[in-house]
């Protein structure tokens, strides 16, 4: 098998490709066929160091791909059957060995390559406008990076569950990809002189003073106190990444000076770890693909091997929808 495996922390420098036996699924595991591998921030975090990891390790946490092999005690998958995952480590390789019990059933009409490129962000998008700041009607909301692969799929949740979405991007491509997703006005916040003062005088002008009844942060560092600044009283800054670097520590009587406002920093793992739960959500979000109410926008594929490149791209905001590796 070949896979990418990160040989120390450090940049995507340190990506390297090794090739070894297949490995053998175990009792309660799946062997899959790697048809697409995600790639998420996440990724980037681990390679880097900032989120603590064994190394060497192989990368990569989502994928889909076909059924090779099924360890002892499994009933639930055969040979041949297409699953996706968003929560198992090495799906930077041409095989994976997947817990059979983590692994998502692909309806058909879904390929593997929307699959994988859906499961992660998409069941990050379904538990942040559901749980994290359940989405009302009427409410208006405000999602970050709203071209990126969470972004999107956001929007169009938010949209979906009655809210008004106002989007920042950086550029006109990527306005144009959020507007089609359904945001009602894109911020541009690469024109801001400063995003922290900028961001929320645009936020209040286009809702009459008032602020958002949530913010939808995926970037942290760099955007963490415009949008709090944004908030409407008693809003919801969700705090759910760090692609600009993680938020440093703060004097909570912010929150109050916000006007009683809500921060919460969540993690997809905390919202699927129930298998019921997981399912729910699964089920939820496969099927509003399926019937085409969700529209998933794959905007980059790259070789297995060029594993490096995608990383440099996704980190220096080069990209607009999924990334995938393709082994």
């Amino acid at each position: 098998m070949r896979s990418i495996v990160a040989m120390k922390a450090g940049g995507p420098e340190v990506l390297a490709e090794v090739t070894g036996s297949d490995p053998e699924p175990g009792p309660g595991q799946i062997l899959v066929e790697v048809l697409a591998a995600g790639v998420n921030f996440i990724d980037t975090y681990l390679r880097s160091g900032l989120y603590p990891m064994a190394y060497p390790s192989t990368l990569g946490r989502e994928g889909a791909g076909h059924v090779i092999a099924v360890g002892e005690g499994v009933t639930s998958y055969g040979e041949g059957d297409l699953v996706a995952w968003f929560d198992q480590s090495g799906s930077y390789a041409d095989r994976a060995v997947i817990e059979a019990d983590h692994a998502l059933r692909v309806p058909d009409g879904i390929g593997a390559g929307t699959a994988a490129a859906v499961a992660l962000q998409g069941l990050t998008a379904h538990y942040l406008v559901t749980s994290s700041h359940p989405v009302a009607e009427g409410e208006t909301v405000l999602v970050h990076a709203g071209a990126g692969g969470v972004g999107l799929l956001l929007t169009q949740m938010a949209v979906a569950r009655g809210a008004r979405v106002l989007a920042t991007t950086s550029s006109d491509k990527k306005a144009e990809l959020a507007r089609g997703a359904g945001a009602d006005a894109v911020l541009r916040y690469d024109e801001y002189a400063d995003i922290s003062t900028d961001l929320p005088r645009e936020v209040r002008e286009l809702t009459d003073g008032a602020g958002v009844n949530a913010v939808y942060d995926g970037v942290g560092r760099a955007t963490f106190d415009g949008s709090l600044a944004s908030l409407a009283p008693r809003g919801s800054l969700v705090v759910f990444g760090g692609a600009s670097g993680p938020v440093p520590p703060l004097d909570i009587q912010r929150l109050n000076r916000a006007g009683s406002v809500f921060l919460s920093r969540p993690t997809l793992v905390d919202f699927t770890a129930d298998r019921n739960e997981r399912a729910w959500r699964a089920e939820e979000l496969f099927g509003a693909v399926a019937d085409g109410s969700l529209d998933v926008r794959i905007g980059h594929r790259y070789p297995l091997a060029e594993a490096a490149e995608a990383h440099r791209a996704l980190e220096g905001r080069a990209t607009t929808g999924k990334v995938l590796l393709i082994p």
